[in-house]
């Protein structure tokens, strides 16, 4: 284990587990991760090595005794009446039958209906009325004469979820963490491995649990295919449902008229649609008209009745086409059925995640580290749902007066949301709570951004605030905006800079640094996921002419920084006049524990390198004596990269065919500064 695995093992002792362990006890059982994890957290809840081999083979056993595959369930009928008595684990639905007074169970992998459950444990768990509970359910066999009399008898039922939560307690250990510690844990215990994920893209994914703690939370997420936008809401809380966009209806999703019986929204923390975009889909428009009632005042009608409610509404669907084309030829909302393609549906939504920034899923994604036990992690987020952290910024920050009632509803609920997540003992510092007001104002303003093209009678609205101490009045632009400003014709990136600005990267679909005539000492922040970036837009026109190149960086170790130091030098190839020659010289670190194999690599580089023009040496430093990243030609330009060459984001190297791997521009970028200075020229 590493430093932080064995941290939250001693602090979370038996309220922890493997994530790699689902997989291993799973086999071909379909059922869902908190589940499994529920089992996991009875037997494997330790970081002992011989107890989780113990834990799993019991955990393995229990799933092979008593849960119910569909092709097995009449072995496992057979097995009640012979026995007598048979624990099982199955998902349980319940319907009241008017005609006899009674409530009838159904388990949907044993495909048994009408069997007698009574009211006090339907009382109890109420959800069993609606989409179904997964529980251990104890049956008994006895055959009735009359044939209409189902034999099977349910005798105890147990829904999987934990039973009770000590929030103290929660908040406690949790003071025993960083933020950075705390948010890596978080990561872990939704399944990923952080390592694998830059700080922007981690916000990203802890969102997607805003909805679990925050009440009537309205959340929209349209992205490419592969992301993992599902997994959140169909396998990771008992208290969230995952329904087709096309499955639902008013009575389903309300409440029934006839009957009066309330539905999803009356009995569910989170209600998540999917598969959501697709203009041709057809969408009862009664429907629509009630939903947007609903989001907007958390209540819907009843003949003469209006209920209430308190389930978040998060839309989940695939886009056709990538960032730039939406931009140019339609909006960011484009995909979605022509129902809810209505600006006053989606000015109800508080935020917008672009899916377009979060990787597909890939296998080494994935984390072995340890996380919560899923349904802990699920009972946390709903205990603080009773809770408010949307002002806890106030002290610090102030929300410019021009923000509308409804966006700044919008961005209150996400950075309350946040706190609960990151900062539930509420101790964050004020450049922490900064940090997710902006996360927080840019998706919302992301929903507003696009309503405007959508409805040119929307104002537009100035995103600012003010940090109080400071009295510094700052702006918020979405990462798109930054990107592509062309497409925003109000941005004020569009306006021409004066000579005291120091020029910012510009980022279109062509370039990334505008080129001029005359090279300019400057500064540039690129921010985590933007895409577009390269070697040649970075450096290119700073090192045309040079005849040697001088590159410090003590991290040229592992294969992708080799790789990097490789894409480096063929920019470098394909920037220099064919028929001269450049000298490009590394300064690097030893790696001590393959310092054959890393010097192999410099020397494969210098061979290949060499009919192409470029000589390439190198130089072995102490790491300790290696300052700073940095880059000197000897035609006076030194850029100063605080994190080098190593700017992008993970991405899947030995897929041949992944345009990522070709290809810089497709490559999501880690957060990073260059600065562009002259200098003497080297003599």
């Amino acid at each position: 284990m590493n430093g932080l695995d064995q941290k939250i093992n001693d602090v979370f002792a038996g309220l922890v587990v493997r994530k790699d362990l689902v997989k291993i006890v799973k086999g071909n059982a379909i059922v869902p991760s908190y589940v499994l994890e529920y089992l996991l957290g009875q037997y494997c809840a330790t970081n002992d090595e011989a107890s989780i081999q113990t834990g799993i083979e019991s955990v393995k056993e229990i799933l092979r005794k008593h849960y119910v595959h569909r092709n097995e369930a009449n072995l496992v009928k057979s097995t009640i009446r012979e026995r007598g008595r048979h624990k099982i684990i199955d998902k349980v639905s319940v319907v009241l039958n008017e005609k006899h007074d009674v409530y009838e169970a159904s388990f949907s992998n044993l495909d048994q209906k009408k069997i007698l459950i009574d009211s006090d444990t339907v009382r109890r768990h109420p959800k069993l009325l609606v989409g179904g509970v997964w529980c251990i359910a104890d049956l008994e066999y006895e055959h009735f004469d009359d044939g209409q009399t189902t034999p099977y008898i349910l005798t105890g039922l147990k829904p999987i979820q934990l039973s009770h939560f000590d929030f103290d307690s929660y908040i406690n250990k949790r003071r025993q963490f960083s933020t950075d510690e705390w948010i890596d844990l978080l990561i872990q215990s939704i399944g990923f491995d952080p390592e694998q994920f830059g700080k922007r893209s981690k916000l990203m994914q802890l969102v997607r649990l805003i909805p679990y703690c925050e009440r009537n939370y309205n959340l929209i997420e349209l992205g490419p295919k592969g992301t993992g936008k599902s997994h959140i809401y169909s396998e990771f809380s008992p208290h969230g449902i995952l329904i087709s966009g096309g499955e639902v209806s008013v009575p389903k999703l309300f409440v029934n008229n006839a009957n009066g019986r309330i539905g999803l929204v009356g009995y569910w923390d989170t209600v998540a649609f999917d598969e959501f975009a697709g203009k041709k889909k057809r969408v009862d428009k009664a429907l629509v008209d009630i939903m947007k009632n609903y989001m907007a005042n958390k209540s819907f009608s009843r003949g003469v009745e209006t209920l209430g409610a308190q389930a978040s509404m998060v839309f989940i669907g695939n886009t056709q086409h990538n960032l730039p084309y939406m931009l140019k030829h339609t909006d960011l909302f484009d995909e979605l059925p022509e129902q809810y393609y209505d600006s006053a549906f989606l000015d109800r939504l508080h935020f917008y995640i672009p899916g377009w920034e979060v990787d597909i899923i890939r296998g080494e994604m994935f984390s072995d580290g340890y996380g919560f036990v899923v349904d802990y992690l699920a009972e946390i987020l709903r205990n603080m749902r009773d809770r408010d952290y949307s002002r806890l910024y106030e002290n610090n920050i102030e929300i410019s007066s021009d923000i509308s009632t409804r966006d700044r509803d919008g961005i209150h609920k996400t950075f309350s949301g946040l706190m609960k997540i990151l900062f539930p003992h509420q101790e964050a510092t004020p450049e922490e709570i900064e940090w997710v007001l902006r996360f927080a104002m840019e998706g919302r303003k992301r929903v507003k951004d696009q309503l405007m093209r959508i409805d040119s009678t929307y104002p537009d609205v100035n995103f600012t605030y003010t940090v109080r101490e400071t009295k510094t009045e700052k702006k918020m632009r979405t990462l798109e905006e930054e990107q592509y400003p062309q497409y925003f014709p109000n941005s004020d990136l569009n306006r021409p800079q004066t000579d005291m600005e120091l020029p910012q990267i510009a980022v279109n679909t062509q370039t990334v640094v505008e080129k001029v005539e005359t090279l300019q000492e400057k500064h540039q922040t690129i921010q985590e996921n933007q895409t577009g970036v390269t070697y040649e837009n970075l450096f290119g026109d700073y090192l045309k002419g040079a005849q040697k190149i001088t590159l410090t960086d003590a991290y040229i170790r592992k294969f992708f920084q080799i790789r990097n130091l490789m894409e480096f030098i063929e920019m470098v190839v394909q920037i220099k006049p064919l028929e001269d020659e450049v000298a490009i010289h590394l300064v690097t670190s030893q790696d001590e524990y393959r310092v054959e194999e890393q010097e192999d690599q410099f020397v494969k580089i210098q061979k290949t390198c060499a009919p192409a023009g470029v000589r390439f040496t190198w130089k072995f430093e102490h790491a300790s004596s290696i300052h700073a990243r940095h880059i000197i030609t000897d035609h006076g330009w030194k850029i100063l990269m605080d994190r080098g060459l190593d700017i992008y984001q993970p991405y899947d190297m030995n897929d041949a065919f992944a345009i990522s791997n070709r290809l810089q521009q497709f490559r999501s970028c880690r957060t990073f500064e260059v600065t562009y200075l002259k200098v003497e020229e080297d003599g």
